[in-house]
């Protein structure tokens, strides 16, 4: 599978993902940023631990 196709496929999962992962930032506090860098190590493939660290950074930045 071609990467473009593969992120078609899981684009909505990654994105929610990270929403998942964002929405626990006020509960964790300065916790988070520890938290979240484990929560992605456990995501794979690599491929789709990038899309959600991509997502991450666009939801944060919105």
């Amino acid at each position: 599978m071609d990467r473009a196709t593969y992120h078609q496929q899981h684009a909505a999962r990654a994105e929610a993902e990270a929403r998942r992962l964002l929405e626990q930032r006020p509960a964790l506090g300065a916790r988070w940023l520890d938290w979240v860098a484990a929560e992605l190590y456990h995501l794979t493939p690599p491929e789709y631990a990038a899309m959600v660290r991509r997502e991450l950074q666009r939801l944060n930045d919105i």
